[in-house]
């Protein structure tokens, strides 16, 4: 049911159309939070040659980085993680790979390396400073903050805001 009304919110929105000004980018600083210790698995990271289990800590070993928005389901704060790149960079994942999130909800989206080239994308782990639960729309979402105001106005779509990630496939 949550997949459905997933899918109702995203095909709503991606048709609106506004007349508002441009929407201003949230800005992203460096964040003074310490990285995480915990090695509990949060995201299953899938390839051609192996299926691993990511912890918070493996996340959290880039650099951290925080942005204040107001997601548009609800929660609004802090949100801090590390960008995409970085962590795929640190998980020796080719810059050239499409990826597909899923969802704890079973939603699914794809990044192709184009998308990524176009916008940067934080790996959210933490929302003021806390560590996101599943009742947060956590263990980890993917933000887009260059996009924040506009997916709120509906002038950009949402499709790869993606909460409650449980795997992304490398392909």
């Amino acid at each position: 049911m949550l997949a459905f009304i997933r899918r109702i919110l995203i095909t709503v929105a991606f048709t609106v159309t506004a007349f508002a000004a441009p929407a201003q980018a949230a800005e992203v600083t460096p964040s003074a939070l310490s990285p995480s210790t915990d090695d509990t698995p949060v995201i299953t990271l899938h390839s051609d040659e192996e299926r691993r289990s990511i912890s918070r800590a493996q996340i959290e070993q880039s650099s951290l980085h925080e942005v204040s928005l107001q997601h548009f389901e609800g929660p609004e704060g802090s949100f801090a993680g590390v960008w995409l790149d970085d962590f795929l960079n640190a998980e020796g994942i080719d810059n050239a790979a499409t990826l597909r999130f899923i969802a704890h909800d079973d939603y699914t989206t794809f990044l192709t390396p184009e998308d990524r080239d176009a916008k940067r994308y934080l790996l959210a782990t933490r929302l003021d400073g806390k560590t996101l639960t599943r009742d947060e729309f956590g263990p980890t979402m993917l933000i887009i903050p260059a996009d924040a105001d506009a997916v709120e106005t509906g002038t950009v779509s949402m499709t790869s805001w993606v909460w409650s990630i449980k795997d992304i496939y490398v392909q």
